[in-house]
């Protein structure tokens, strides 16, 4: 571990610098030996570290999306491929160079700190050794073994003996308990950040490489926090506490104010906006403006929380534009269906009421409520078909000849009765 820290030795001097400067103003105000003095001076060397990294955490955060919007074609290519997974990690490969992609990006917060940290641990080592580093001189060394943070040392560790913290004053069950502790709190903020990235900020329609490595990253750095913890100095544990803290807080409001496309969060984010866009009728954040400006983009390629947005609007009257905004609209309701095809919400064609016989037999319609003239068929009115009928009737019995004519040649109506096959 020595000589994976010396390799960080050029940096040292600035980190043993900002911390001395941080011990000056809080010394005054704590006491130059406290460990209050000391600890909030590497709290504050963390603040000021992760205020440096918030582009670094941009960058991670564009390369995140551009990586969520390579999941259609990730999974193009595991369908035509699910049988080969040589040649669908190849193709997954290749399509990470094409596009300029990099799944490992979500490591890169922690790779940047890993110099500090380093820096920090050959800091804090040495002071637990009695050795003189950076800018921290002999007073300032003595000043830092006397410093206790809840009763243990800022130099020992949960493996150190006892007779190493008995000589910094302290007891070896309270740097137990203290160490303990923190270790515990260190790994369950690591789980937590990790967890709420998977539950919330993930697209769970597709199932890539990249879910898969950040499901195993949500294990394997809790335990390898508990497992190296053990051999971290108090002060680094202090810092590693601290980092973990903040990367919750800064994971939250991502989550909260810039969800993944797909996620859970962005159905809850969607459900806020609409919310306030109806009640308002405006768009007054200009974060809301790109969010909306880059769905009305996606046009018939939004999921599923998008396109109940947008159908939310319009059912409300709205519309959104191409440059985010929205605006009230007079025209008829476009919906989207799941494929993203708009259709109008055009009213049915009603049926007319049925009327009643006593309605049809007086010719009044309940629409109008104006009677009609009964109408009856007379002599001139009827057709001309029913007057031969009409006129045999008449003639009676000298029409009867003329009747059985008409039923021998097959012109009566009803079924007709089978002939029965001749006998020869």
């Amino acid at each position: 571990m020595d000589t994976i820290a010396s390799l960080f030795s050029f940096i040292t001097t600035p980190v043993s610098w900002v911390i001395v400067q941080f011990h000056s103003v809080y010394g005054a105000l704590f006491g130059p030996d406290t460990g209050w003095a000391w600890g909030l001076s590497i709290v504050s060397l963390v603040i000021l570290i992760r205020i440096c990294l918030i582009p670094l955490f941009v960058k991670q955060i564009k390369a995140t999306r551009a990586m969520q919007t390579l999941q259609p074609e990730m999974k193009k290519i595991q369908e035509r491929y699910k049988n080969d997974k040589q040649r669908q990690s190849e193709e997954m490969m290749k399509l990470y160079k094409d596009t300029g992609t990099n799944p490992l990006s979500s490591c890169l917060p922690i790779l940047a700190q890993s110099p500090f940290f380093f820096a920090l641990y050959h800091v804090l080592n040495s002071i637990a050794s009695n050795d003189t580093i950076g800018v921290i001189n002999t007073s300032l060394l003595e000043s830092a073994q006397k410093a206790h943070i809840v009763g243990a040392p800022l130099a020992v560790k949960f493996t150190d003996s006892a007779s190493k913290v008995e000589a910094l004053g302290a007891s070896l069950t309270d740097v137990r308990v203290v160490t303990a502790v923190m270790i515990v709190l260190m790994s369950a903020s690591q789980f937590f950040t990790q967890r709420q990235l998977m539950t919330k900020n993930v697209d769970t329609t597709v199932k890539t490489p990249f879910m898969q490595q950040q499901k195993m990253l949500m294990y394997v750095f809790p335990i390898m926090f508990a497992v190296f913890g053990i051999n971290f100095p108090v002060g680094v544990l202090v810092y590693w506490l601290t980092t973990n803290v903040w990367t919750m807080g800064q994971q939250m409001y991502v989550i909260h104010n810039n969800p993944t496309p797909g996620s859970k969060a962005q159905a809850s984010y969607l459900e806020r906006l609409h919310k306030h866009v109806t009640t308002h009728g405006k768009v007054s954040r200009r974060r809301d403006k790109v969010i909306i400006k880059a769905i009305v983009a996606k046009g018939r390629d939004r999921n599923e929380f998008e396109r109940k947005f947008i159908n939310g609007l319009n059912k409300a009257g709205l519309a959104a534009q191409t440059d985010g905004t929205v605006i009230k609209s007079d025209t008829a309701v476009a919906v989207e269906t799941e494929d993203g095809t708009p259709t109008t919400g055009t009213p049915k064609r009603q049926q007319p009421k049925r009327q009643t016989k006593a309605q049809r037999q007086s010719g009044v319609t309940k629409a109008s409520g104006e009677s009609e003239p009964k109408t009856s068929l007379t002599k001139s009115d009827e057709p001309e078909d029913a007057k031969p009928a009409a006129a045999a009737k008449k003639g009676g019995a000298k029409s009867g000849s003329g009747t059985r004519s008409k039923a021998q040649s097959g012109q009566r109506k009803g079924p007709q009765r089978p002939k029965s096959p001749s006998k020869k």
